[in-house]
């Protein structure tokens, strides 16, 4: 017995000296970091490992981006994100590292990107910093002064012009004559000087807490060939096809003698007139290979090769957010399957760090943008994409002032402008209930409700009538166009607001809330008509245009605060005012279906579309009507959501799809099929419409409930897959 506790006692004793002998990780930099824009260093850290864990996860930190191999096998492809997730804070990877361990000598090699500027959605810390940490058991490996660390002069700065001042990144320059090799592979035998560690005192001052990257690592593919090549020879340009608009880093292999620079760019270099991102290879003498990390975005890549360069061969990497577009839509006219195909596409392509506006000229998460990506994300991508709108929700109201607004976008860098419409657009009916509604997942509503609450009641003031009083904000922007009547839009985003606000109260049981609540939406409800009809049409007393605002129409049928006795008045003014813009566009489809206006819905979408669809070699949809700006933006791709909700009918009736009902208005089609993943798998919809009847199938998936309403007939169904069919 005595030595059985004699043993306990010695084991506790190694126990506690092995715990006392770990290092603690370090922010580290290499020592002649000077912290300007457009800093790479390189790191490396020689490890003996006795044995190796299956599973060890590394916690890893930077400002702003980074990429890791161990042992020559690259395991990261861009980490890091943008920061940050408050004001004060900065994200960090979980990695798991353990598979690519081994017995005996190990070598961890880092190469990071500093942006050292601040952009529309990245909050600069100051410092190109490091923080590395993998712990388990007896391994310990830390970011100390045991590290090396250098910066990598090969990267420099581009000649005029730089991005525009929106985008955080900068061009890249590698000068091929300064390459240090496979200076990141087990076998280098090169030296780097020892890094510089920061005080515990800057450490918790410049980077804050670290949390925990709430999104999926980026994907990436291997080097694929481009779909086709064709070289200019008076422009001296390579112009690279893309199957579509994605996220790539260029690369290419050359002959060349030294000193020659490449240039390589996207079609989408220019937007609305100001540059985004492109790069430069500088060539060193003979043969050479080059890939440029900085991810760009576009249907083409394009190299300018000088003459006395010999192109080998060119290849591009894609990468981009972990999430699949499983969602499907085909239908009989061709022009609407296009569209979708077009749409989904845009709202992949705008993920990344964040859900943006656009992938090339702002990268910016506008939450405008985001309220309609929200509902866009549900009818076409994997649950997966789930996490960037919980990302999203958090950074939104994480970055919340003291005096209470809200703005985007955020992170926020060079930007802090609160956008009042757009906020309201976020928070309510459309926005974060959404989120919640259609993923099932309420993890979020307790976290961010105080804030919420705060916002709408703190900082909204209402009228005696108990409507909303438009606010200036930063910039009292509600949509693009004209004849926008910002004090009607500003009431009905406000109404929205408290119907999602109201839910959430009733979910925490703040009956209090709950009941103040439902008193403002009834007092508004009462004097909507009061206030607003006009006889023909709703608008404010300071609204004198003439012709009337789609969009307030819109919001009115859509609130509930406009009646069925109001929509053949409202029907007229959607035959002739098309004022909103492809933001806006989605909620006046809506309010034509719910009107049982369907198939004119349908006939205006191709009126509105039919100029951006005329692009044949583009495959995403636009900011405007036209492609007089970024020709990739998301808030355009809002049919995804009419043709799933509306005209195939698929809309949930409780959290996550547990159950669902499908009541389809094919609006004029003959036949059309979609797919979208909920939480509890794929819900199929088939439906013909010939010789008088229409023809239904429909998979339920397992734990859930579909209500189908078809031709009049109302079924309940059970999970399985269905033929049903009706007379209608």
């Amino acid at each position: 017995m005595k030595s059985r506790f004699l043993l306990v006692f010695l084991l506790m004793i190694f126990s506690v000296e092995s715990f006392a002998s770990r290092k603690t990780a370090k922010w580290i930099e290499a020592e002649d970091c000077n912290n300007v824009v457009n800093t790479w260093q390189v790191f490396r850290k020689t490890v003996r490992l006795s044995s190796t864990p299956k599973f060890l996860t590394a916690k890893i930190s930077v400002d702003s981006k980074y990429w890791l191999w161990v042992n020559g096998r690259m395991v990261v492809f861009e980490g890091g994100l943008k920061r940050g997730p408050s004001p004060s804070d900065s994200y960090y990877d979980a990695v798991n590292i353990g598979p690519y361990l081994h017995k005996g000598r190990n070598v961890i090699a880092i190469l990071s990107l500093y942006f050292g500027k601040e952009g529309f959605s990245h909050k600069s810390s100051g410092q190109a910093a490091l923080f590395f940490d993998a712990s388990l058991g007896n391994v310990n490996i830390v970011s100390d002064e045991s590290w090396e660390a250098a910066v990598y002069k090969a990267y420099g700065k581009v000649g005029n012009p730089d991005p525009n001042y929106r985008l955080c990144e900068s061009n890249l320059c590698f000068d091929g004559r300064k390459n240090l090799g496979k200076w990141y592979s087990s076998v280098f035998r090169g030296h780097f000087p020892s890094a510089k560690v920061f005080s515990s005192v800057v450490e918790n001052n410049t980077f804050g807490k670290l949390i925990l990257r709430p999104i999926p690592l980026f994907r990436y593919s291997g080097l694929k060939k481009y779909v086709s090549q064709s070289f200019d020879a008076k422009t001296r340009i390579l112009h690279c096809r893309l199957p579509y608009d994605a996220q790539v880093t260029p690369y290419l292999k050359v002959k060349a003698p030294a000193g020659d620079t490449i240039d390589m760019r996207t079609d989408d270099y220019v937007v609305g007139g100001v540059p985004c991102v492109r790069a430069e290879y500088v060539t060193c003498n003979g043969v050479q290979e080059y890939e440029s990390l900085g991810w760009m975005n576009g249907n083409e890549v394009q190299y300018r090769i000088p003459e006395n360069v010999k192109v080998l061969a060119v290849r591009y990497r894609e990468s981009g957010y972990d999430t699949n577009i499983v969602g499907d839509f085909k239908c009989n006219d061709p022009f609407f399957t296009e569209l979708w195909k077009r749409s989904a596409r845009t709202l992949y392509v705008n993920m990344r760090d964040t859900y943006s506006d656009c992938p090339d000229r702002e990268r910016a998460q506008w939450w405008g943008d985001v309220t309609n990506d929200i509902q866009e994300n549900f009818y076409t991508l994997s649950p997966s994409s789930w996490h960037i709108i919980n990302k999203g929700i958090y950074e939104l109201m994480n970055w919340q002032r003291p005096d209470g607004t809200i703005f985007a976008p955020v992170p926020a860098g060079n930007w802090d402008k609160e956008l009042p419409v757009q906020m309201l657009m976020s928070v309510g009916w459309y926005g974060f209930h959404t989120q919640y509604y259609d993923s099932g997942d309420s993890s979020f509503v307790a976290a961010i409700y105080n804030r919420l609450h705060k916002y709408l009641h703190k900082v909204w003031k209402l009228d005696n009538n108990g409507y909303a009083i438009a606010r200036e904000g930063g910039w009292s922007w509600a949509d693009w166009g004209d004849h926008i009547d910002l004090p009607l839009l500003t009431a009905e985003w406000y109404y929205l607001a408290l119907k999602g606000e109201r839910d959430f109260a009733r979910m925490l049981g703040k009956q209090a809330d709950v009941s103040a609540d439902d008193a403002a939406m009834k007092k508004m409800e009462e004097n909507f008509d009061r206030c607003y009809w006009k006889g023909s049409n709703y608008r404010s007393d300071s609204y004198k245009e003439v012709e009337s605002d789609d969009r307030v129409q819109a919001m009115a049928v859509l609130s509930g605060l406009a009646g069925p006795d109001k929509y053949p008045e409202l029907f007229k003014i959607f035959k002739k005012s098309y004022f909103a813009s492809p933001l806006m566009e989605m909620y006046v489809q809506k309010a034509l279906f719910k009107m049982g206006q369907g198939e004119f819905a349908l006939q205006r979408a191709k009126e509105k579309y039919t100029k951006m669809m005329s692009f044949k070699d583009l495959t995403t949809v636009f900011e405007f009507w036209d492609n007089g700006g970024s020709i990739n933006h998301a808030w355009a791709s809002g049919m995804t959501v009419i043709f799933g909700q509306d005209v195939c009918g698929v809309r949930p009736t409780s959290p996550g799809f547990k159950t669902f009902e499908v009541k389809p208005d094919l609006a004029g089609l003959s036949q059309v099929s979609a797919n979208m993943q909920t939480k509890y798998g794929m819900i199929r919809v088939n439906l013909k419409k010939e010789k008088g009847q229409t023809h239904l199938t429909l998979t339920v998936p397992e734990g859930t409930q579909a209500t189908v309403v078809l031709g009049g007939n109302v079924t309940h169904l059970t999970p399985g897959n269905y033929h049903l069919s009706s007379r209608g």
